[in-house]
């Protein structure tokens, strides 16, 4: 008999961010909570505001460090407590990979949450660019606390646009009144022009949109810079285009491209050559992709100078 699934749901945030108020106040709504499953709350840091069971009979709390982060141990927990559902605070200052490696087969994540203290955000954004966005990738949500008048709405909607054009964002002021974003995210190129002329500081943008929203791309014609890649295991008469991208930090820079068809002078392209490609965009199944992926179909390529060194590497921000 196969073990039953368990429910996990992961806060996290930087220390004094509110996390476990958030998590407290959710942990009290009979929307997230019935009061009857047994659920382990698992706790990765020790904040100043302490939790209050009193209020949550099914709960129980198992603080936990980095030495914890162990299958067995993870397992043993759950099993001992007898939880049928899990809340995990966890430290922002730990990669979320970790826990990811080392959760239990039966654990399954049902929601990320990313709660975080609107004054000092920018400035963990600013000092710890890898840890924010190792987080605000993967969420479902970010909720931003402790607003005034002065917040700056902006800043921090690129902030999180610049990870995850997917996720809620909602905030909170002071006051406890809150609002969700409104903010619209315009491309910064026509998607209805007869031609997508995509600028080459927004290629990372242009190609995230198309992996998010395909139906809103194929058939479309697109030009953009790009750089050429030869691969025997491509399709005969094509090969790829795209270019590298840094998500988060230099350290996670990669070369991300799509499959080009249909140039007659396809055997002449060089590989890690730059050129200007003029495409349809059409979205079809691929044996190189192993699914339904973008195929662009050349209309025009031009062979050009690559783009300076500090130019070259796509990003979203």
């Amino acid at each position: 008999m196969k073990n039953r699934e368990i429910e996990v749901d992961i806060f996290t945030g930087f220390l004094d961010s509110g996390k476990t108020t958030f998590i407290q106040s959710t942990l009290e709504d009979k929307r997230f909570n019935d009061g009857k499953t047994p659920t382990l709350l698992l706790v990765c840091e020790e904040g100043e505001v302490e939790y209050d069971l009193s209020k949550l009979p099914n709960v129980k709390l198992a603080v936990i460090d980095r030495s914890d982060l162990i299958e067995e141990r993870l397992d043993m927990l759950a099993k001992t407590n007898r939880a049928q559902k899990i809340v995990v605070e966890y430290n922002g200052m730990w990669l979320i990979n970790d826990f990811f490696e080392v959760m239990p087969e039966d654990w399954a994540i049902y929601q990320f949450m990313f709660i975080a203290d609107a004054g000092t955000f920018t400035a963990y954004n600013a000092n710890m660019r890898q840890l924010v966005y190792d987080k605000i990738n993967i969420t479902s949500m970010c909720a931003f606390n402790r607003l005034d008048g002065d917040t700056d709405f902006m800043a921090l909607h690129k902030i999180v646009r610049g990870a995850n054009r997917r996720c809620q964002i909602v905030y909170e002021y002071k006051d406890g009144t809150t609002k969700p974003d409104d903010i619209v995210d315009p491309m910064p190129f026509d998607v209805n022009a007869p031609v997508i002329d995509v600028a080459d500081k927004d290629f990372a943008l242009f190609f995230g949109d198309v992996m998010d929203n395909p139906k809103t791309y194929n058939g479309k014609t697109v030009r953009f810079k790009g750089i050429c890649a030869r691969d025997p295991s491509l399709p005969k008469g094509s090969f790829a285009c795209g270019r590298h991208i840094m998500t988060c930090c230099a350290a996670d820079i990669q070369y991300y491209c799509w499959i080009v068809e249909g140039f007659a002078g396809y055997e002449a392209i060089q590989h890690a050559e730059w050129i200007i490609l003029e495409a349809q965009l059409n979205i079809r199944f691929s044996r190189a992709y192993g699914r339904k992926g973008p195929i662009l179909k050349a209309i025009k390529v031009t062979k050009c100078e690559p783009l300076p060194n500090d130019e070259a590497v796509a990003t979203f921000y």
